[in-house]
């Protein structure tokens, strides 16, 4: 099968010109903060993708509108590659970050909502080169191309494929029958839940330029700040009290929003894998408060369970906001904080990490082996909601399993040639493979990967990449069979 590079190259145009649309905002900010410098940066990045994207849209003529599963893979992996390329101009021609494996980095970590970053001092960036590094969150988080499909239905022709190989977790549910419908419905919630956000952190106190970028990096879960301290700078309960409901309601499945709009309460509360995020949020939040109080970390229980529930919930959805440096907490906070960091967010959210549902089912699936241990004869299949999981879901979710510690073994391995500490050379790559941002040690909370190597740091950056696209879509590329037209 011969891949549809024409069509390939023409959606690669689209999300060129979307992404040209996406920076106006950014320059509407620097120019007013007069901020003159970041302003040309923009109006030198947007001019010519808008030129060059439209007209390669017009003159591109693909023979066949059809997509077929490579096609899409290709176009979700060269997409979001290209646009972490185009998204670091802006750094670059601002001299806010020069080197281009560093702009690289900040923005494949921002498309992809991971939130680590290289940056020392954050706050002597230009506000509007910072709406952008925020921004980015935003519409990494939903998905670039679903985004791009809401919006342009012509790119609709094979939608699905497209979906499936961005869409975080092992299944996704259609709303509508049309694909494209289905992406406005979850850019329309999407815009909801940002907006709603935004208004409840401005009657907290909060300016609108901070509140539109701490919603980004909320509903995105991504967790860059405009501040060195991230949300610890705002020293408010009531602002940690907001971040955290939408970190948690970022990390849902927004297929199950769209039950809530039919006023199917009682499915959405039903849902297996919101019960399991809910509840794993909760046992972390008690667990790390007991210990945080027990060990004299805060003064009182009330102290304990608010800084343990606001990174509880940071880590699970792998949003990567701070309110402490949980690098100075106990070693048991810190170890259930680590083990959070492999749950992750629930599958078709905004969140990272390996999903909650797939956690699930790898629990059921070690509860079946040890049953048939006892017995052999036993035909056990693995049910979630009194439904059988289709063998064939069972076998993804396992390969998934397996590639994810294959990575993190790997990637470990490449970045303990830096020479750090285990424990930094581990967490930065589960850091980055989880898009969750702050690992710890070097890389905790109040620190950055500016140490890195060039190489490590394009390393981090692809695995960033790799772990927002569930492995396989970026994986592929490297295998033989992908590439042959007989296959």
């Amino acid at each position: 099968m011969v891949l549809n590079y024409k069509l390939i190259l023409k959606v690669d145009a689209a999300i060129g010109i979307l992404l040209a649309v996406a920076m106006i905002p950014s320059l509407i900010v620097s120019l007013l903060y007069n901020e003159t410098d970041a302003a040309v940066a923009f109006a030198r990045c947007i001019a010519p993708m808008l030129l060059l994207g439209s007209f390669a849209v017009y003159k591109i003529r693909p023979t066949t509108s059809t997509l077929h599963m490579r096609d899409g893979f290709l176009i979700v992996a060269s997409s979001w590659i290209l646009a972490s390329i185009f998204g670091s101009v802006p750094f670059l021609l601002s001299h806010t970050i020069p080197s281009f494996v560093d702009a690289f980095f900040e923005t494949a970590s921002g498309f992809s909502t991971t939130g680590s970053t290289i940056l020392t001092n954050i706050e002597l960036l230009p506000k509007g080169i910072l709406f952008w590094r925020s921004f980015t969150h935003w519409l990494g988080g939903m998905g670039i191309l679903v985004f791009a499909i809401a919006l342009l239905p012509a790119l609709g022709i094979g939608g699905q494929r497209i979906i499936r190989a961005e869409t975080p977790g092992p299944t996704l549910d259609k709303l509508s029958p049309k694909i494209s419908d289905t992406a406005r419905i979850l850019y329309s919630m999407y815009f909801g839940m940002t907006l709603l956000e935004v208004i409840l952190l401005c009657l907290g106190g909060v300016s609108l330029y901070d509140s539109l970028v701490h919603t980004f990096g909320t509903v995105g879960t991504g967790g860059l700040s405009s501040y060195n301290d991230s949300i610890a700078h705002f020293n408010s309960i009531y602002v940690d009290i907001v971040i955290t409901i939408f970190m948690v309601l970022a990390g849902i499945n927004f297929n199950l929003y769209y039950l809530l709009l039919q006023k199917r309460i009682k499915d959405f509360f039903s849902d297996y894998e919101l019960r399991g995020y809910l509840l794993i949020i909760g046992i972390a939040t008690i667990l790390i408060a007991l210990n945080l109080w027990f060990t004299k970390t805060y003064d009182t229980i009330g102290e304990s369970l608010r800084y343990s529930v606001f990174q509880a919930a940071s880590i699970t959805t792998t949003t990567g906001y701070g309110t402490a440096d949980f690098n100075l907490w106990p070693t048991f906070s810190k170890m259930v904080l680590f083990l959070l960091m492999f749950v992750g967010g629930s599958s078709s959210s905004t969140g990272g990490g390996v999903k909650v549902i797939r956690v699930l089912i790898l629990l059921k699936l070690i509860r079946r082996g040890i049953y048939r241990k006892l017995h052999p004869r036993a035909i056990v299949p693995v049910k979630i909601q009194g439904r059988s999981i289709p063998s064939d879901t069972v076998s993804g979710i396992t390969s998934f399993a397996v590639l994810y510690v294959c990575l993190l073994l790997f990637g470990s391995l490449v970045i303990s040639l830096e020479n750090f500490d285990m424990m930094t050379s581990i967490s930065s790559v589960a850091a980055c493979l989880g898009n969750i941002g702050p690992g710890f040690e070097l890389v905790g909370p109040s620190s950055n990967y500016s140490m890195f190597s060039d190489f490590s740091k394009m390393f981090l950056s692809f695995y960033m990449l790799i772990g927002r696209l569930e492995l396989f879509t970026i994986i592929l590329l490297f295998s033989k069979l992908f590439w042959n037209p007989d296959r």
